[in-house]
């Protein structure tokens, strides 16, 4: 990853997952995300964050907003694009929300006027009903206070399931297979190291779906069926 973003010529838009990694699961340490910022100085790069699990990795929004503020506490410019489909269960309501650090007003001023450009054509006036959802949840304290309190209840059950997957694996596989990865990953999805033909048995023969990259969500997985899926 690294040799690609000093491969890339400079002044490039760089996509990074801000946590929970989607499709793989694997988030950079608060060390390597150091070395990623060091890069993508050096490069004149612009960070384009994608946001669309915070709280679902560690269940907490602060320690799941750490890249992206270590960042623009360097002073760099960033762009971060928010969605709440998953962490408020807002599918279909199309919330999210674009932020942009700008180094100067005189920069913001112009960076609001492309946006402007970009959205008038697009949608000019997207319905507001999802938007005022979140924006009371966010502006009450005690609302707010709760929305935290779920989120660590679903990042905690994902966890949970996690474990199970884990453990149920560990128990019937006696090739010798290291299982591990399943709780080093984070947030919703796994990559299990199915190939297609793999998953294609899966699905024929046990019902089970899964992207044919092995990709599968855990969110979508209960405690109860943990068993199923180890012996598929």
């Amino acid at each position: 990853m690294i040799a690609d973003i000093k491969a890339a010529p400079e002044g490039s838009f760089i996509l990074l997952h801000g946590c929970a990694h989607n499709p793989t699961g694997i988030d950079p340490t608060p060390e390597q995300w150091e070395i990623i910022a060091d890069v993508i100085q050096e490069k004149n790069h612009i960070p384009f964050f994608d946001i669309a699990y915070q709280g679902f990795a560690s269940g907490s929004l602060d320690a799941d907003a750490a890249s992206v503020r270590m960042f623009v506490a360097r002073g760099m410019e960033v762009i971060a694009a928010q969605s709440y489909s998953k962490n408020l269960g807002l599918y279909a309501e199309r919330i999210g929300a674009i932020n942009v650090v700008c180094s100067s007003p005189d920069a913001a001023a112009r960076v609001k006027s492309q946006l402007k450009r970009i959205a008038r054509p697009m949608y000019s006036n997207p319905p507001v009903h999802g938007a005022r959802i979140v924006a009371n949840i966010v502006g009450d304290a005690a609302l707010f206070k709760e929305w935290n309190a779920e989120m660590e209840m679903m990042a905690g059950r994902i966890k949970n399931v996690r474990h199970k997957l884990f453990d149920s694996l560990s128990s019937k596989d006696k090739s010798g297979k290291d299982w591990s990865f399943v709780l080093k990953q984070i947030g919703m999805f796994s990559f299990t190291g199915l190939n297609k033909a793999q998953c294609d048995n899966m699905t024929n023969k046990w019902h089970v779906y899964m992207t044919k990259d092995g990709r599968i969500s855990l969110a979508g997985l209960s405690l109860a069926k943990c068993e199923y899926l180890a012996d598929a």
